[in-house]
C-alpha cells in the first residue's frame, strides 16, 4: 500500500461486501436447517484427517490426472495467496513485524510468486479443458467462464502490482519475487510517475474485482470453496454399504423422501457442495449403458429445488428425478466413491425409492414379483423348483439345530442355494471348509433372504421383517461367526443386522478361505494352467474395501497374480445386478453386464473369476453373448481354489 491514498475507502467497501456475502451464505445455511437431524460431528480427529487428506492435499481430486492437477494448482495457489494477503494485513494493520527477514524473502516473495504462477497456469488449463477439450461430463455455463476470467485477472493484476512496486521503488530484494521482477524489468523504460499511476489505478481495480468475487461467491458455484471442505468434514465415516438410514415405523407418517425437508441437513449440504464436475455420472454404469440416470443431475436438480425454496414433491419434478431414472440405479456406489467432495448420492436415491415403494406402491413389475416371492417363500426367485438345501444333498453338510454348537455358520444365500450354476460355488466352498476341518453348519430351510434386495429396492418394512426372523434363527443357535459366499449377504449381516440385534463376526468366503490357507489348513496340491482376470464385486470391494483376499486366492490357485482389467478395485465397473436390477429385463442395448463383459473378454484370459453369485449370473450370460464360442469361463474364486487343493 506504499502508493495508495485514502486506504480507509477499502474498509468502507469491505463492509457492504461482507454483508452481501454473509447474507448469501446465511440463505443457503438456513435452507439446510429444514432437514432432519443427523450427527456428523463425532470422531473429530478422524474427520480432521479426512479434511487434510481430501481438502488440503486433494487426494480424491487428483484421481483424475489432468483435471486433478490443474484443480490442485488453482486450490493451492489460491490458498497461498490468501495466506500472503492475510500476512500483509497483519503486518500493515496490526503492526505485527511479519514482512521481515527470511520469512519475507522465502515465503512472502519467492514461494508466493511460484504458487501465484501455478494459480494462473491452472486457470489456463481449466479454460483449455472447458473451451477446447469439452468433456461431456461437464456442465457448460457462462458463470464458469466469468469465474475463471475473474480469477485470472485477479492473479495477473497481482503480479503487475508487485512488478510495478519493485520497479518504482528499486526494491533491492525484488529479484526474490521472480514473476514480479520480470514485470519490473519489462517496465524499466517507463517513467516512475507513469508506473505509480498505473499501479494506483490497477490496485483499486484489483481490489474492487476481488470484493465483487467475495460478494458474488455464495450465489455461484464458488460457494464450494467453503461448502466442499465442510462436506468432507461431515462425511459418513461408515463403509458405503452401511450408509442407508433406518425408518422408525412407529412414529413415521411417511416412509420415504419426497420433500426436501424429509432429507437430513447433511443431504441438503451435499447439494450445495456439488462442484458440477460430473465424475459421478462418468462412472455410473446405468448412465454408461444409456439409461436416464445421472447422479450429477440428481444432485443438481435437487439443488435447484433447494435454491428456489420449493416445497413440492421431488420425484417426477425433473428428468433426473423421474421414477425411471431412480429405478435404473444398481446401487454400486461408484458415484459416491468418485465424488471428490464426499457427496452421498446413493442414500438419496434409495430414500426416494422408498417413497415410490412404501408411500406410493409404485415400482417395476418384475421387482414387485421378487419382493412378493420374498414375502411368500423367503427368497426372490419365484418359480424356482429348488429348495434351500438341495445343493447339499449327499455332501454331509450338517444343518444347525437349536441346542447344537458349531464354530461357523455358513450362510448360503438365495442366489447360492437356488440358482443352479451358483450351487457349484456353494459346494466348492463347503468342500474347502470340510477339507480344512472347520466345524460349520448351515441353516438349511430355516435360512431366508437377508433382505438386501428389499432394502435396496426401497421396501424397508420387508427388510426389517425378514432380517428380524433371520436374527432370531441365528441367535437361537448361538451363532457368533458367519461366513457367506454372497457379498450382498455379507454386507447386510455385517452392517445392517447389528441395529436390529444381530451382532456377529462376518466374513466373505474369500477372506475366510485366505485365512485357512495362511494357517496351513488348506494346501494347494497343484497350480492351475490358466490365466485369470478378477472382477471386483461392488458389495465386496467398493462397499466394504475387500480387495486383497480374492486376488490372494487367485494367485494361490494359478501361481501368479490375476490380469487386471483397466477398471478394478475401487474403480471397478458394476456387473449390473445390484439394486434389484438382476430381476429386471433390460433392453439389449442397455445392458450394464455387456459393458463389463467386453472389458473382461478384452483382458484376454482363459477365466473370469468372480466372488459374487449375482456377478456370476450376470457375467456368465454376458460373456457368452459377447464372445460366443471363444468366451472365457466364469468361475468363482472358491471353485478355482478347490481345483488347486483337491486330491
Amino acid at each position: 500500500m506504499w502508493n495508495i491514498d485514502y486506504a480507509w475507502v477499502m474498509y468502507a467497501l469491505l463492509v457492504p461486501t461482507v454483508v452481501v456475502s454473509v447474507f448469501g451464505f446465511y440463505r443457503r445455511i438456513r435452507r439446510w436447517r429444514i432437514g432432519q437431524p443427523i450427527d456428523r460431528f463425532d470422531q473429530p480427529w478422524r474427520r480432521v484427517g479426512l479434511l487434510v487428506q481430501n481438502a488440503l492435499f486433494q487426494q480424491r481430486t487428483l484421481r483424475q490426472r489432468y483435471a486433478g492437477v490443474f484443480h490442485g494448482m488453482i486450490f493451492w495457489g489460491f490458498l497461498v495467496l490468501l495466506v500472503a494477503t492475510t500476512v500483509v494485513m497483519l503486518d500493515h494493520d496490526f503492526h505485527l513485524p511479519l514482512m521481515r527477514g527470511a520469512f519475507y524473502l522465502y515465503f512472502q516473495s519467492l514461494f508466493v510468486d511460484i504458487l501465484g504462477l501455478l494459480f494462473l497456469i491452472g486457470i489456463l488449463l481449466a479454460a483449455v479443458r472447458r473451451g477446447m477439450l469439452r468433456p461431456k461430463q461437464l456442465i457448460y455455463s457462462s458463470e464458469s467462464f466469468w469465474i475463471l476470467a475473474a480469477f485470472f485477472v485477479i492473479g495477473a493484476t497481482g503480479f503487475l502490482l508487485e512488478g510495478w512496486r519493485i520497479a518504482a521503488t528499486s526494491d533491492p530484494w525484488g529479484a526474490w519475487s521472480p514473476i514480479g521482477y520480470l514485470v519490473a524489468k519489462g517496465s524499466a523504460g517507463l517513467p516512475v510517475e507513469t508506473i505509480r499511476l498505473l499501479h494506483r489505478a490497477t490496485w483499486w481495480f484489483h481490489l474492487v474485482l476481488t470484493f465483487v468475487c467475495i460478494a458474488w461467491a455464495p450465489y455461484t458455484k464458488m460457494a464450494h470453496l467453503l461448502f466442499s471442505p465442510l462436506n468432507i468434514y461431515t462425511a459418513s465415516l461408515k463403509p458405503t454399504g452401511a450408509s442407508l438410514k433406518s425408518v422408525d415405523f412407529e412414529t413415521s407418517e411417511v416412509f420415504g423422501v419426497n420433500q426436501l425437508s424429509q432429507f437430513t441437513w447433511k443431504d441438503l449440504l451435499d447439494l450445495d457442495a456439488c462442484t458440477e464436475c460430473g465424475r459421478c455420472t462418468a462412472v455410473c454404469p446405468a448412465n454408461a449403458s444409456g439409461k436416464p440416470l445421472s447422479p450429477r443431475d440428481v444432485i443438481l436438480d435437487l439443488q435447484g429445488l433447494l435454491h428456489r425454496e420449493e416445497a413440492g414433491p421431488l420425484v417426477g419434478s425433473a428428468p433426473a428425478l423421474s421414477a425411471e431414472a431412480l429405478w435404473s440405479c444398481t446401487t454400486c456406489a461408484a458415484c459416491v466413491e468418485a465424488c471428490p467432495v464426499s457427496i452421498e448420492q446413493l442414500p438419496k436415491i434409495i430414500d426416494m425409492r422408498r417413497h415410490l415403494v412404501m408411500d406410493e406402491a409404485d415400482f417395476p413389475e418384475m421387482m414387485q414379483g421378487a419382493l412378493e416371492s420374498i414375502e411368500n417363500r423367503g427368497h426372490p426367485f419365484r418359480g424356482t423348483p429348488s429348495t434351500r438345501d438341495d445343493w447339499a444333498e449327499g455332501s454331509q453338510v450338517p444343518e444347525w439345530k437349536e441346542g447344537e454348537s458349531y464354530d461357523v455358520l455358513y450362510w448360503v444365500g438365495c442366489a447360492g442355494a437356488l440358482v443352479e450354476r451358483n450351487q457349484r460355488t456353494v459346494r466348492a466352498t463347503a468342500k474347502l471348509l470340510q477339507k480344512a476341518g472347520v466345524r460349520f453348519a448351515i441353516l438349511g430351510r430355516n435360512e431366508k433372504c437377508t433382505g438386501d434386495l428389499a432394502r435396496r429396492v426401497g421396501n424397508e418394512f420387508l427388510f426389517e421383517t425378514v432380517a428380524k426372523e433371520n436374527i432370531e434363527q441365528l441367535n437361537a443357535r448361538g451363532a457368533k461367526k458367519v461366513v457367506t459366499s454372497c457379498p450382498h449377504c455379507f454386507n447386510t449381516i455385517a452392517h445392517e443386522y447389528p441395529r436390529l440385534g444381530g451382532q456377529y463376526e462376518v466374513k466373505h468366503h474369500s477372506e475366510f478361505l485366505a485365512e485357512l490357507v495362511r494357517e496351513g489348513r488348506l494346501k494347494p496340491k497343484r497350480t492351475l494352467d490358466e490365466s485369470v482376470t478378477f472382477h471386483d464385486p461392488c458389495y465386496l470391494g467398493r462397499h466394504n474395501g475387500v480387495y486383497n483376499s480374492p486376488r490372494e486366492l487367485v494367485q494361490i490357485s494359478i501361481g501368479q497374480s490375476p490380469v487386471e482389467m483397466p477398471r478394478n478395485k475401487s474403480n471397478s465397473f458394476c456387473c449390473g445386478g445390484g439394486g434389484g436390477m438382476s430381476f429386471v429385463e433390460e433392453a439389449k442395448d442397455q445392458r450394464v453386464s455387456h459393458l463389463r463383459a467386453n472389458e473382461a473378454v478384452a483382458a484376454g484370459t482363459d477365466t473370469v473369476a468372480v466372488g459374487c453369485p449375482f456377478c456370476m449370473t450376470m457375467l456368465e450370460d454376458a460373456v457368452k453373448a459377447t464372445a460366443g464360442d471363444k468366451a472365457p469361463k466364469v468361475k468363482d474364486i472358491a471353485e478355482l481354489l478347490w481345483q488347486a487343493v483337491e486330491e
